[in-house]
């Protein structure tokens, strides 16, 4: 079974609502929010569906770059896991930006880790690609 795990840090400087509309944005899971401690809090959702990802999907449909985000998830799979680095103010603006690295976002980024064996992963990859 797939597991999907999306969470974006929520920085002091940084409300809330708009992370979570971020996290919504492209994930259609449950959010929740965890406190870290030193003003830092988490907006985290899991999911065991695949499904949850519609939004990020519909996102890379609308904006014709499915073959992008098909490469990047290629690029980024191991044998169980897929991770995704997404630009989170790109997000909450409903825009999908594949980021390499976490400094790329300045506020941090969406991490999505899709966790699974090598027969859900590649199911991750057709799911993208219809």
């Amino acid at each position: 079974m797939v597991k999907i795990i999306v969470e974006a840090e929520v920085r002091p400087t940084e409300d809330v609502e708009k992370v979570k509309k971020a996290v919504k944005n492209i994930f259609a899971g449950d959010i929740i929010v965890q406190d870290l401690g030193n003003e830092y809090r988490m907006v985290k959702g899991v999911s065991l569906t695949i499904e949850s990802l519609k939004p990020l999907k519909n996102l890379a449909k609308t904006q014709q770059v499915e073959p992008a985000l098909k490469n990047y998830l290629i690029k980024y799979r191991t044998t169980t896991s897929i991770t995704l680095l997404l630009h989170k103010q790109a997000a909450y603006a409903g825009k999908l930006s594949l980021i390499d690295s976490e400094k790329e976002s300045p506020l941090g980024p969406v991490k999505i880790i899709i966790e699974g064996d090598a027969n859900e992963l590649e199911e991750v990859l057709k799911y993208f690609s219809t």
